[in-house]
């Protein structure tokens, strides 16, 4: 996440097309929704309308297209063909999920385009795809608009197209919003980047960031565990979730209060109720969660439950360390696990 303080420095050499910051900023243009790299010819935009990216994936995930112009997507001094090809199809048609017959169909191999995508942007073609696929769920969510505003606003002139769309985004077509149960999404922005809460009106199911990676297949498992339709919207837990939030990033807040709702297993959920324990600015080994579960041969168990949180930050997995010191994984990304164990140790020194 790029700190707005240097979004005055990325304006100024997007305005003289710089090509020193090739691969250091990525633009999004809120007014043509494109992402362009800084040195784009096309006509710049208003400082307003900008939003700057560290990567692609930040870009893709924030629902913004490549630009056509200056082609982000592809390198610099060298165009590829499957390259193009992949990005123009993904652009024909973002909320198709790949299979291996696709490329067949294209006369392309799989392992190429993975790797040649690997190569140029750190992610494969299937996570391009799937970001592409998955910023546009997001938008919605952000946006919090109507089903009829959002068809409108996502260009489809029939309503059976939209449906067809919104199922393969979020797992449930709007016509049947009013048979089933209904969970809300909804856009928070914090610190340390946006962030996706799932509730229904009296508890919180999910908080992710929005690029963990494996988010679209957390929130299928959610939807199909709890057999209910996600759809944009607020509701009080994710009112709560929002206030407490931008407290604990103040360094006002060390416990959070709003009620969660936990799916997993009797194991799983001992394991969770472990890491809440564990006070701010402490840490503990996946050992240590094992031998206070009275299992000290279960660590690997431990570890799994552990990566199965989908509470990010309130339930704080992410204050378990191996058992060597070093800080181990972390589905928001190590930089993230970093910055909180860091931020938590302040809050408790004040404390």
């Amino acid at each position: 996440m790029i700190p707005t303080s240097r979004y005055g420095e990325y304006y100024k050499a997007l305005i003289e097309k710089n090509s020193e910051y090739e691969g250091v900023f990525y633009v999004g243009v809120k007014s043509t929704g494109v992402f362009c790299r800084p040195t784009c010819p096309a006509r710049k935009p208003k400082f307003e309308n900008c939003e700057f990216y560290e990567t692609a994936k930040e870009a893709l995930l924030a629902s913004f297209r490549p630009c056509q112009r200056c082609r982000p997507l592809s390198h610099p001094n060298q165009v590829s063909d499957v390259v193009r090809q992949l990005v123009e199809a993904v652009e024909q048609n973002p909320e198709k999920r790949w299979k291996t017959q696709d490329f067949r169909n294209l006369s392309m191999d799989e392992s190429t385009a993975r790797r040649q995508f690997k190569k140029r942007f750190g992610m494969t073609f299937i996570e391009y795809a799937r970001s592409r696929r998955m910023g546009l769920a997001l938008k919605h969510i952000k946006a919090g608009t109507s089903v009829i505003d959002t068809q409108l606003a996502s260009g489809y002139e029939s309503s059976s197209g939209f449906r067809d769309a919104f199922s393969r985004i979020m797992g449930a077509a709007p016509t049947m919003l009013d048979e089933s149960k209904v969970l809300k999404a909804a856009w928070i922005d914090t610190k340390l980047g946006p962030m996706v809460a799932i509730a229904d009106e009296h508890e919180l199911y999910l908080l992710e960031f929005v690029d963990r990676r494996g988010l679209e297949r957390e929130v299928e498992r959610l939807r199909l565990r709890t057999k209910s339709a996600i759809i944009p919207g607020t509701t009080k837990p994710i009112q709560s979730i929002e206030e407490e939030l931008t407290q604990y990033f103040d360094g006002k807040l060390k416990s959070f209060k709003t009620p969660l709702h936990l799916i997993g297993s009797p194991f799983q959920q001992s394991v969770w109720n472990q890491l809440v324990q564990i006070p701010p600015g402490e840490t503990r080994s996946y050992s240590d969660l094992a031998v206070s579960l009275g299992r000290p041969t279960a660590f690997r168990a431990v570890a799994q439950a552990n990566g199965a949180n989908q509470l990010a930050i309130v339930i704080p997995c992410h204050r378990v360390i191996n058992a060597n010191g070093e800080l181990g994984g972390y589905g928001g990304g190590l930089s993230r696990k970093n910055w909180l164990l860091q931020h938590e140790k302040t809050i408790a020194y004040e404390g």
